[in-house]
């Protein structure tokens, strides 16, 4: 009735418009009307390209007033789990929930005994560790100043990869020291695989219905917002809705006689407005070999033209082996599942052995797990064995000051000889060898805060980067450099060989030599005797690292998690340790302190 009356009045609506949003409006609750109510006139608000709002016009908005707030917290190291909180935090402000949301590293401990209903979604790092902006909040929970938190409702959604022994370890920890400190779960903390799209939306839905049921919202009022605030700028371009990019340049940049094949590639961003910074990643979607697909299918018995279900479609089998599956790396649930399916005795050996399952699981492909024993299977079997297709992350190599609407990547190609055949990457072997240059490629921006040159440009920074991990220092050089920045720049780099593997040589010996790099030590192990790494250059300079330091460096690493990054700690903790004359606790409180304050940094993978 009152759209009906609005219509008479002069309204700058037409008839067409009132009648959709008549239709739109029907089955929402008074509640929700308030809230979009408000919605709208921030909207309204907002100044257009060109325009600005006048500075005696403050933006109204209509909200409600809950009896406590949702708070929800995001523990990412590549955004994945910053993505899952990010969808909560708007999933509960279309409810009229209010809710904040934080990241770890932004969150005080403390404030925890302030809240009333908290949701913590965790990824977890490495073997079993926080992600670098969780490490703080993580230990504050275990430490004697951590408060009883008899009035918070909470509860935890975790991201991980069960390849590996510790599957979502943090979000286990976080679960277990809030009940320990006296807080109520409102609902199962759930652990999600790589495959979490799905269950984390069912989870999120189910979390805020339980949120709703206890937290009571008083009657709606009028709140004034900051003159000048308006709806952050969000890309129309996500990992669920990728933009669709060209590929300008896959070219080798390792030598003829290299035993890598690591690519610079370049792709086209023009029209996207996509944007990005330095340290931030470009997540890639990629499509499988379909000679692999075929392989696949011969080992189960199919021919590929069985028809499927994929995501309410019915697409042939072979189509969903090659847009929506992952057909390269196996997993330790594949490999379990198998055992019973193909009554393999190798296979049920190794599945009561965790330790060499998780072994096998990760030096083994897909296709090769099959061929354990030839076993016929149905298209759903299959399927069933198989996770959904996730993208690859890559740490972006270039400043958008240097090149515009592109962005480049360093990618090594994965390759491998198995009996007498070749073995390759999913996303590795498509950008290098499958996708030719002028065709399209699905990409969207990853942002990653906890990567990131200081704002001082005045302040040094010492760049640790063998091998692919220089990639996100080609774009701290390119940013610094475009920006004038006077601050020191020194790298390490390490790769096999001088001759074959230094990439991006003569971009670095220019930038040497025009000062914009003051110092550049390089570590090729192959080209003596005895192996020479980045970890052994660092010591060789202990004194001159030191001074840096003192100076207020910040240290970037960038690369191999599993052996790289940790030794490379380990050269930090000896430098601070002979150079600081501190003890090895000492040299560790050092270094947390360095991370905690921004100043040591890591992208590892």
């Amino acid at each position: 009735m009152l759209l009906k009356e609005l219509s008479a009045l002069a309204s700058p609506l037409n008839d067409q418009q009132i009648g959709q949003l008549q239709q739109a409006v029907a089955e929402l609750s008074p509640q929700q009307l308030a809230w979009i109510s408000g919605y709208f006139w921030g909207l309204s608000q907002t100044p257009s390209v060109g325009q600005t709002v006048p500075a005696q016009q403050p933006a109204v908005a209509v909200a409600s007033q809950p009896a406590g707030k949702l708070t929800i917290i995001y523990a990412s190291q590549t955004g994945n789990a910053k993505g899952v909180a990010q969808a909560l935090k708007a999933e509960a402000d279309a409810a009229g929930i209010s809710a904040e949301l934080f990241s770890a590293g932004d969150y005080k401990g403390k404030n925890l005994a302030k809240e009333t209903h908290v949701i913590i979604v965790a990824s977890t790092h490495g073997e079993g560790e926080a992600p670098d902006d969780a490490i703080e909040l993580h230990e504050f929970l275990q430490s004697k100043k951590a408060p009883k938190l008899p009035n918070l409702q909470y509860a935890v959604i975790g991201l991980g990869d069960s390849s590996y022994e510790f599957f979502c370890q943090t979000a286990k920890d976080f679960d277990a020291y809030l009940a320990k400190l006296g807080a109520r779960p409102m609902l199962e903390r759930l652990d999600c695989d790589v495959d979490y799209d799905a269950p984390a939306a069912a989870w999120r839905a189910e979390a805020l219905d339980k949120v709703q049921e206890t937290l009571v919202t008083a009657d709606a009022q009028v709140v004034t917002l900051p003159v000048g605030q308006a709806v952050a700028s969000v890309s129309a371009y996500t990992k669920q809705n990728p933009y669709a990019a060209t590929l300008l340049t896959s070219q080798k940049i390792t030598g003829r006689n290299s035993g890598k094949d690591v690519r610079h590639v370049e792709i086209d961003l023009e029209g996207s407005g996509l944007t990005y910074q330095p340290g931030d990643a470009l997540g890639v979607w990629y499509d499988n070999d379909p000679v692999l697909a075929d392989a696949i299918l011969a080992k189960a018995g199919l021919s590929g033209e069985e028809s499927v279900d994929v995501d309410g479609q019915a697409v042939s089998l072979r189509d969903a082996l090659i847009n929506s599956y992952e057909v390269t790396a196996a997993n330790p649930q594949l490999v379990t599942r198998y055992a019973d399916l193909s009554g393999s005795k190798k296979l049920a050996k190794l599945v009561e052995d965790k330790d060499k399952l998780r072994e096998y699981a990760a030096n083994t492909q897909v296709v090769d797990v099959l061929a354990e024993k030839k076993t016929a299977l149905t298209a759903e079997q299959l399927l069933g064995l198989l996770r959904r297709l996730t993208p690859r992350l890559y740490s972006i190599a270039s400043s958008q000051e240097e090149v515009g609407e592109e962005v480049h990547l360093t990618v090594g190609l994965v390759e491998y000889a198995h009996a007498e055949e070749t073995r390759q990457g999913g996303a590795s072997s498509f950008l290098s060898r499958r996708l030719e240059e002028g065709e399209s490629v699905k990409v969207f921006v990853e942002s990653n805060n906890h990567f990131k040159l200081p704002a001082d440009d005045n302040t040094p920074v010492i760049m640790i980067g063998p091998g692919t991990g220089i990639a996100p220092f080609r774009a701290f050089v390119q940013e610094r450099d475009n920006r004038g920045a006077e601050g020191k720049n020194w790298l390490f780099f390490g790769d096999r060989t001088f001759t074959e593997d230094f990439l991006y040589q003569v971009e670095w010996q220019k930038y040497l030599k025009d000062g914009v790099v003051n110092r550049i030590d390089v570590a090729f192990s192959r080209d003596q005797a005895e192996k020479v790494y980045v970890q052994h250059r660092l010591l060789e300079h202990a004194a001159e690292v030191w001074k840096w330091l003192q100076d207020g460096a910040h240290v970037y690493v960038c690369g191999d998690a599993n052996h790289m990054a940790k030794d490379v700690h380990d050269a930090l903790l000896t430098i601070a340790e002979q150079q600081g004359n501190q003890s090895r606790e000492q040299a560790e409180q050092y270094l947390s302190e360095l991370r905690k304050n921004k100043r040591y940094q890591k992208d590892v993978y």
